[in-house]
């Protein structure tokens, strides 16, 4: 089960990875942004939300507090921005994220508390680098700017999730 569950956080990572990648030429597309970002904001809330009830540790459901408000509030803006440039927006998880949700689901206590860490350092590393892919590379100004914008928040997650997994240990 756990090497399942590996393979299939190995290839959503390698995909997620693919996407963050310039890819010469051909430019990522800002709708393909866009779904990734909507996957991402969905994503974080959720496990924001199952932090509330599994994670041991105050400090994690504080974090885990802060990181369901944040990406509700992103997901707000992206729709926005999204809506008014003509994208579609999805409005609920994927397979995928479903798939990487699930195990954290089976967890309670200290080991969903560094299981949830390890997965959002791993989330937000991949997503500031999307983020910062379209903030160069997007079509439209407005969502090039909102990327912009919102890589400075996904550093701070990253760096606040960081200082708790040293903290943890």
């Amino acid at each position: 089960m756990k090497k399942a569950v590996a393979t299939v956080y190995c290839c959503f990572l390698s995909s997620v990875l693919a996407f963050a990648q310039d890819t010469g030429p051909t430019k990522v597309s800002d709708q393909a942004f866009v779904t990734f970002a909507a996957q991402n904001d969905m994503n974080e809330a959720h496990l924001g939300e199952l932090a509330a009830d599994h994670a041991s540790s105050q400090a994690v459901k504080d974090f885990a507090q802060m990181l369901d408000n944040d990406h509700k509030k992103d997901y707000q803006q992206l729709s926005t921005f999204g809506r008014k440039a003509g994208l579609d927006v999805p409005t609920s998880l994927d397979a995928s994220h479903l798939k990487l949700i699930a195990p954290l689901e089976k967890l309670k206590g200290p080991a969903f508390d560094r299981r949830f860490i390890h997965e959002i350092v791993a989330g937000h590393e991949t997503a500031t680098a999307a983020y910062d892919k379209e903030s160069r590379d997007g079509t439209n100004p407005e969502l090039k700017a909102y990327a912009k914008d919102t890589v400075q928040l996904l550093e701070k997650h990253k760096d606040e999730a960081k200082l708790l997994l040293k903290s943890a240990k």
